[in-house]
C-alpha cells in the first residue's frame, strides 16, 4: 500500500512577460491561496525580460510580502528559459507552476497538491472549459495535444496548461531548452514517473495580449522531432536513427533499380547520390549516437526515479 505524502514546504513559480496590469491581483491571489496551507512557502515570480513597468509593480509589491522571490531575466528569453530560472531558484519539497495572466485559478492549487499526497509525481492541469477563442487559442491547442497524444503516448489532455505541480526530484531532473515548457509531462518518462491529470478552472483575459497563436503548431511539430529523439530513443538513439534512414534506402534501392532497367539522366543519377548520401548520413550519426550514450552510461550509475526519490 502507498504512503501517503504531504509536501513539508511549497514552491510556486510564475513566468510573466508584460503582465504589468495583472501582477497585484495576481500576487494577491496566490499568497492568499498558500498562506492558508499551513506550509512554508515562497513565491518565485520570473520577469522574462519584460518590456513595459512589470518589474517595477513586482519591485513595488515583493518587500512588503517576505514569500515573495523576484527573478528578473536581462531579456526576454521565452516562456521555457523563465521556467528553468524559478525551477533552479525553487527550494520547496512540491514546486507549482502557473501562467500571470490570471486565467490560471490560485484556487486550485491545494487540489494539485492533494493528487501529489495520492502518489503522483506530477499533476497537470486540464483546461476542459477553456476560455479562450475558438479559432485562434483553442483550435491550435486541439491539434497540437491530439499530436502530442499520438507520437508520445502520455494520456494527456492539456499538455500546454501551466497550472502543474511537481514533487521536486522531478524538477531537479529537468534541463530545459527552447520550448519544452509544454512537454515536462512526456520529459518525465524516462524517469518512470506517475502523471495525473485534473480539471481546472479557466479565466478570460481581462488584461494584457496573449503570446500564443496559431504558429504554434508549427513549434509543436518541431519539437516533437526533437522530443521523440530524447525519449523513446534515448537509450537507443541508432534505432530512431535507422528508422528515418528507411525512407532513404527505399528510395535508393528504387532509383538504383530504374536506372539499370532506362538510360541514365544527370537528374536521376543526382537524386539516387542524394538518397544514397542521406541513408548514410543517417546510419553514421546513428553510430555515433550510440556510442556517445554508451560511454555516457558507463561512466555514470543507472538509477531510477523511484530509487533517487526515496533517497532525496
Amino acid at each position: 500500500m502507498m504512503q501517503a505524502w504531504a509536501p513539508g514546504s511549497l514552491s510556486v513559480v510564475v513566468p510573466l512577460y508584460n503582465e504589468e496590469a495583472n501582477v497585484e491581483p495576481l500576487l494577491s491571489g496566490i499568497l492568499d491561496v498558500v498562506r492558508g496551507l499551513g506550509i512554508p512557502s515562497e513565491l518565485i515570480v520570473v520577469d522574462d525580460g519584460s518590456s513595459d513597468g512589470t518589474l517595477d509593480a513586482l519591485g513595488e509589491l515583493a518587500p512588503a510580502n517576505p514569500e515573495v522571490v523576484v527573478v528578473a531575466l536581462s531579456r526576454n528569453y521565452g516562456q521555457t528559459q523563465a521556467l528553468q530560472a524559478g525551477f533552479d531558484r525553487a527550494r520547496g519539497e512540491a514546486i507549482v507552476t502557473m501562467d500571470g495572466d490570471l486565467q490560471n485559478d490560485p484556487r486550485d492549487i491545494p487540489r494539485l497538491l492533494e493528487e501529489l499526497a495520492r502518489g503522483a509525481d506530477v499533476v497537470s492541469g486540464w483546461r476542459r472549459q477553456r476560455q479562450d477563442a475558438l479559432v485562434v487559442r483553442k483550435v491550435p491547442s486541439w491539434a497540437a495535444n491530439w499530436l502530442i497524444r499520438r507520437s508520445t503516448g502520455v494520456p494527456i489532455h492539456d499538455q500546454g496548461c501551466s497550472l502543474k505541480a511537481y514533487r521536486r526530484p522531478v524538477v531537479r531532473s529537468l534541463d530545459l531548452y527552447g520550448d519544452m515548457h509544454r512537454f515536462i509531462g512526456v520529459l518525465t518518462m524516462p524517469l518512470s514517473t506517475r502523471i495525473a491529470e485534473i480539471e481546472v478552472r479557466h479565466h478570460p483575459r481581462v488584461a494584457g495580449e496573449s503570446k500564443y497563436g496559431l504558429s504554434r503548431i508549427l513549434k509543436v511539430l518541431a519539437d516533437l522531432f526533437t522530443i521523440q529523439t530524447i525519449t523513446r530513443f534515448r537509450e537507443r538513439p541508432l534505432h530512431w536513427f535507422t528508422l528515418l534512414a528507411s525512407p532513404f534506402l527505399l528510395a535508393a534501392l528504387i532509383i538504383g533499380v530504374v536506372l539499370l532497367v532506362v538510360a541514365p539522366g544527370p537528374v536521376l543519377s543526382a537524386v539516387f547520390l542524394i538518397t544514397v548520401t542521406s541513408f548514410v548520413a543517417c546510419a553514421l550519426f546513428g553510430l555515433l549516437a550510440n556510442w556517445i550514450i554508451e560511454g555516457a552510461a558507463r561512466e555514470r550509475p543507472f538509477a531510477t526515479f523511484r530509487e533517487w526519490d526515496t533517497q532525496a
